[in-house]
């Protein structure tokens, strides 16, 4: 992509002086980065879409009600804002390669041993620890991107973003499936995911010891001094991409653990259901790629913000009056809807300019988006269960969707957050 970095704006260029070319290192780690940051992408979101596609039958075989159920849904979001945060200084310690490598592992053990863990506690408690490699992984992802390809942001942006749809899609419509193919087991059928992850483990052993990288304060392995960190909590953009972010999850993880049940209790047949919740995620394939790229063109990504939160209110209202005649084009709608996710990972890197800053902007969006999603979920499996129906959830996912283009706007303003904290390069 030879013309990207003279189309990008200011805030996607600066960082060059820091993480220059002649940093980016042998050719061969550039290569295992780009193969590890697709594999680790394509296991980010499996373990959630796998049970979202059998949550009935794990609710039954785990004796769950529908409360329980909810909370289930709830744990992903948790178990991001708790580890997210850890992220910056395990990289600053062991370095990023080595973190996400350990992330890919735990992972990975996770998903093994979940099913079979014994009773909700155990399930739960294996769950999380998958969902702790997702954590870690999750906070650095773009700073990766930025460092190792600080020149093509917005594309490699897209093109995990891609990755991480297209894995959330396949395990989606797979999981029915492949669950059936080895004997209708629930339990296989969601430990089947694991090898995935154990494939992504691979491209990160080779970068355990690649630590000649700008760490999360700053200083690199040369003995460059460490780059000023501006004080999140100081940013009225840092706050409102937080905000952005949580809310946009907050509609990704109820669409995921929800939406398959929607159209099941409106008579779609589960291994329908399971094919239209993959169509939502597949919608994040080419415009997980796109998305990215023609934000960077641009120097405020809120009207991006406005027409994927107007397709999400359109999807919204379809499912609450006709959700199983349209459930196709309700499908697709909320599909388009969901890439507000790439599009806030591209305004992380936009909206600093220095790696210390992406760093922390990262973890802090990430971590405190995370925590505001936790409720959402929850909050559709209480309403679920007592309304007996889908009319209130369903008005609460469209409702959210309202201040989530507010912060959109908001956070897809032109500036950085070293601009509002009053940290100089």
């Amino acid at each position: 992509m030879p013309d990207e970095t003279r189309t990008l704006s200011p805030a996607t260029t600066a960082p060059a002086p820091q993480v220059s070319a002649a940093r980016t290192g042998p050719v061969w780690i550039t290569r295992l980065v780009l193969v590890g940051i697709v594999l680790a992408a394509l296991n980010l979101r499996p373990a959630i879409t796998s049970l979202g596609a059998l949550l009935e039958e794990a609710r039954t075989g785990l004796h769950m009600s529908g409360s329980v159920a909810g909370m289930l849904t709830s744990v992903p979001p948790l178990c991001f804002a708790l580890f997210g945060t850890a992220a910056p200084r395990l990289a600053r310690r062991f370095g990023p390669g080595a973190v996400l490598c350990a992330g890919m592992a735990a992972i990975a053990t996770g998903l093994v041993v979940r099913p079979f863990a014994g009773g909700t506690a155990g399930f739960l408690a294996a769950s999380a620890l998958a969902l702790m490699g997702i954590a870690v992984s999750n906070v650095l992802m773009p700073v990766i991107v930025k460092r190792y390809f600080p020149g093509r942001v917005g594309s490699m942006t897209g093109l995990y973003s891609m990755a991480l749809a297209l894995g959330t899609s396949v395990a989606a419509a797979a999981t029915v499936p492949i669950t059936s193919a080895l004997g209708g087991s629930w339990r296989v059928g969601l430990a089947v995911w694991a090898a995935l992850a154990a494939v992504a483990v691979l491209p990160w052993l080779g970068l355990v010891r690649d630590r000649d990288r700008e760490d999360g304060t700053g200083r690199t392995a040369e003995g460059d001094a460490p780059a000023p960190a501006p004080r999140i909590t100081r940013s009225p953009t840092a706050w409102a991409l937080a905000c952005f972010f949580g809310l946009q999850a907050t509609g990704a993880y109820i669409t995921m653990g929800w939406m398959p049940q929607i159209f099941r209790d409106a008579g779609v047949s589960p291994q329908t259901a399971g094919v239209l919740l993959a169509v939502t995620m597949v919608m994040g394939v080419p415009l997980a790629f796109v998305i990215p790229r023609l934000a960077t063109r641009l120097s405020r990504q809120g009207p991006i913000a406005v027409g994927l939160g107007l397709c999400g209110l359109t999807g919204y209202l379809g499912l609450l009056l006709a959700p199983a005649a349209g459930a196709w084009a309700w499908a697709l709608l909320l599909g388009i809807s969901n890439c507000s996710f790439p599009l806030a990972l591209t305004m992380i890197g936009m909206r600093s300019r220095t790696g210390a800053g992406v760093v922390r902007l990262s973890a802090f969006v990430q971590s405190t988006g995370y925590l505001i999603s936790i409720p959402g979920p929850l909050l559709v499996g209480v309403l679920y269960q007592h309304s007996g129906g889908w009319g209130l959830p369903i008005g609460l996912m469209a409702a959210l969707l309202v201040p989530q283009i507010a912060m959109g706007v908001l956070a897809g303003r032109d500036r950085t957050i070293e601009d509002e904290t009053g940290v100089r390069d």
